[in-house]
């Protein structure tokens, strides 16, 4: 592995995740690209706070404030993971819902160079799989090199 995209979003499952991808980033001396996902209407409702806030003020805040933001969450959520090793992290923010998550994840990857993608699945069985689908399974699926997932 050159270098790993690590699908991020802040649970438990995640970092166990994150914690995974850091050990084989580390002992490969690969980079990292973390993925921080915000839900679009998360997004919007943040965006529409700081914008009412920003009049208020008067102050120009928009979208990017909301995306700065995640990326500070981001590091803030793998700093103590990463502190101790010696990966070069990079950390992109995507703004997308459950039916979008899949192409964004697949996208930064290729957009990224990557060659290794570390994804959390849930656990569905095959048949609501097959009709509700999974973004795991459709990054597993398209994804052009190694693809770790983990299940909720």
């Amino acid at each position: 592995m050159n270098r790993g995209l690590v699908s991020l979003r802040e649970t438990s499952t995640h970092r166990a995740l994150l914690e995974e991808a850091v050990s084989y980033a580390d002992g490969t001396g690969a980079d990292l690209v973390l993925l921080w996902h915000l839900d679009e209407e998360e997004y919007d409702a943040d965006v529409e706070q700081l914008e009412s806030i920003g009049r208020v003020e008067n102050v120009d805040y928009d979208h990017s404030s909301v995306v700065e933001g995640a990326a500070a969450d981001a590091k803030s959520f793998a700093e103590p993971l990463i502190a101790e090793t010696g990966i070069d992290v990079h950390i992109a923010v995507s703004v997308d819902n459950a039916e979008t998550r899949g192409e964004r994840i697949l996208d930064t990857a290729n957009e990224q160079g990557c060659d290794h993608v570390f994804v959390v699945g849930a656990s569905r069985s095959p048949t609501g799989k097959a009709i509700f689908g999974d973004i795991a399974q459709k990054v597993a699926l398209r994804f052009d090199g190694f693809t770790t997932m983990v299940t909720t």
